[in-house]
């Protein structure tokens, strides 16, 4: 399996609903990406996949400073998973790839 491709996430979070786009590519044998949504793209750091979890680390800047860390399961072309920042609740997130 493999998680490489654009996705259009959706994320529950207490200030509402957040649609980023993640995108995943193998660079010299190892996943590497990017999300985007809020007028910002960002790379993701510490981004592992093993298996059919994939997980990684974000900064974002709006609607707020956050520090966020992904944990996901990756299933075909659907990804569900929460993302958590600091202290706050975990909020859930799912995905799907697209042209699936």
């Amino acid at each position: 399996m493999n998680p490489t491709g654009i996705w259009d996430l959706s994320i529950a979070t207490p200030i509402g609903k957040l649609e980023p786009v993640l995108e995943l590519r193998e660079e010299q044998g190892t996943v590497v990406g990017t999300a985007s949504g809020t007028g910002e793209e960002i790379p993701l750091r510490e981004l592992s996949f093993t298996g059919n979890r994939l997980t990684w680390r974000q900064s974002i800047s709006k609607p707020l400073r956050l520090n966020l860390f992904f944990d996901m399961t990756v299933d075909g072309d659907l990804m569900t998973g929460t993302s958590k920042a600091g202290r706050l609740p975990a909020s859930t997130v799912t995905g799907r790839r697209r042209g699936a």
